[in-house]
């Protein structure tokens, strides 16, 4: 009698739960792109904030002898950004002037948010379908994939690079602001 009491307890919670279940999501074009450009636009606004935040005397700042300066550390991502966005989108970024890390703050951050729209107008074209497609990556021939995985792993490992530089100075990274 006890089985049986149980057997009609899961059956009725498995109705409700098949009754109560969300419909199907709709397919999808592109999901791998989509998301990389997600993940992309998230974390290039926070590489931005980020280099917003600091203040503007701490560009030369650097926690150790062997690591790069806040500022060297801005035009390395920002150089990235034009290699590794050219190689997504398969289009050359404008022409800029050679950075260098003592450059001032409003240069450097200005430079790198041009970078990141190169790399947003780049992603922008990226279809799913294109993602096996061999890219000029580095030196070498790569998958277009490997070029956008790289671009937002190394965006994330430059974010928390930043935020580290950032608290070593009394700076609460954007990431951990009450909004």
């Amino acid at each position: 009698m006890r089985t049986l009491h149980i057997s009609a307890l899961v059956a009725l919670v498995t109705l409700v739960a098949l009754g109560t279940a969300p419909s199907a999501l709709p397919a999808q074009t592109d999901p791998v792109s989509d998301a990389v450009r997600t993940t992309a636009r998230s974390s290039g606004k926070h590489l931005l904030a980020a280099a917003r935040a600091m203040p503007a005397e701490k560009f030369g700042y650097r926690p150790t002898a062997a690591q790069m300066t806040f500022g060297e550390l801005i035009v390395h991502i920002q150089g990235d950004n034009r290699i590794t966005c050219r190689a997504i989108g398969g289009v050359a970024p404008a022409a800029e002037p050679t950075l260098k890390p003592t450059d001032g703050k409003e240069l450097l951050v200005a430079a790198l948010q041009r970078s990141l729209t190169f790399c947003d107008a780049a992603l922008s074209h990226v279809t799913d379908a294109q993602l096996g497609d061999t890219v000029p990556y580095y030196g070498h021939g790569a998958a277009r994939a490997a070029a956008m995985i790289g671009l937002v792993t190394d965006w994330a490992n430059h974010y928390s690079q930043q935020a580290i530089y950032l608290r070593l100075n009394g700076v609460l990274p954007p990431t951990a602001r009450k909004s």
